[in-house]
């Protein structure tokens, strides 16, 4: 029975976990980017919905 090639096989896992830290970094590049142009002013929107909700459910409780 042949040896498994250790070496290998961590070289692959590696390659693998380098190309998904790659394609994650560039995603989240590409959202910050159209993130500037088109959601920062819906996000302050967000925001302040989100901070009134907890405020009210807060009082209430």
């Amino acid at each position: 029975m042949a040896k498994p090639n250790y070496s290998f096989e961590k070289r692959q896992r590696e390659l693998a976990k380098k190309k998904k830290k790659e394609e994650k970094e560039k995603e989240k590049a590409d959202r910050k980017a159209a993130g500037v142009t088109e959601s920062e002013p819906s996000l302050d929107q967000s925001d302040a919905a989100v901070d009134v909700a907890p405020t009210v459910g807060s009082s209430v409780g």
